[in-house]
């Protein structure tokens, strides 16, 4: 699971989500009794099914589990489906579900009763969650991520200490993007690279054939799904920015096979603007 995954969208559906919730303890009704302190008994909240026994299912768990299935969505396989539909999808028909039962449960109150603050944000709160739902991916105020992508890692200045984090080799000169020409750094297994000579000819001793691969550490810019070497669809991890993982083999000129930090092996197939340590 990768909060990073979330979109600013999403952020407005928790928020909405937390906010239904609370409603659900505030007075849903309120009753004009004259003024004797015995009608205070008679404004109840959701909770209480025994005057309002339609309005915690119809409203406040359906909107709450809609807003459930809309954020789950962006942590479960793409493609998924249950009884046919997406989780975005049940969770978009069950929020709209609960804005229109909260827009009629405003409509027909009881006799001699008023709005009360419960039933005013829990529609306030299940129209936001449907809106979001139908509207968010098309617009790009709530399409974006709702935590900042990090940047790549850049070059350290001279004088100072190289980066660390899970595997970080501590070798010489900063991260070269993959394909490129890193800097010099230890490669795998301690022996030294050979460093580019004056004017940036090969250098005198002969290189390795370009057909061997040195296993090499690197770092990816933003969250990628690892899969399994057999070709399975499900990936078995996601690679996150900020951790260093072993490169142990390459399938083609942009695909490598990663190592995660439990050990276990998967196929990187988007080896885009990663960096090498």
């Amino acid at each position: 699971m990768n909060i990073r995954s979330l979109t600013r969208g999403d952020g407005v559906v928790i928020g909405a989500a937390v906010l239904l919730f609370i409603a659900s303890f505030l007075n849903f009704y309120s009753f004009e009794c004259g003024g004797f302190a015995a009608c205070e008994d008679r404004i109840p909240n959701a909770w209480d099914t025994d005057r309002l026994n339609i309005v915690l299912p119809s409203i406040f768990l359906t909107g709450l589990i809609g807003a459930g299935l809309i954020v789950a969505t962006r942590f479960l396989p793409e493609g998924r489906k249950i009884g046919g539909l997406t989780p975005a999808g049940w969770g978009t028909g069950l929020s709209a579900a609960a804005a229109w039962s909260a827009l009629w449960a405003m409509i027909l109150g009881p006799e001699n009763s008023g709005l009360g603050a419960g039933a005013i944000i829990a529609f306030l709160a299940t129209a936001a969650v449907a809106a979001v739902a139908v509207a968010g991916p098309k617009l790009p105020a709530l399409a974006g991520p709702l935590l900042p992508t990090p940047s790549p890692q850049q070059p350290q200045p001279y004088g100072a200490q190289p980066g660390t984090g899970y595997g970080y080799p501590g070798g010489q000169g900063g991260p070269a993007p993959y394909g490129g020409t890193p800097q010099p750094t230890p490669s795998y297994g301690g022996q030294q690279a050979p460093a580019p000579g004056p004017g940036g000819h090969e250098p005198a001793q002969p290189a390795a054939p370009a057909a061997d691969f040195a296993p090499f550490w690197f770092a990816v810019p933003v969250a990628r799904p690892l899969f399994p070497e057999d070709g399975s669809p499900t990936p078995l991890a996601e690679l996150t920015p900020g951790t260093w993982y072993l490169a142990v083999d390459q399938r083609g000129p942009n695909v490598l096979v990663a190592q995660t930090q439990d050990g276990r092996r998967g196929v990187l197939n988007d080896t885009s603007g990663i960096q090498r340590g």
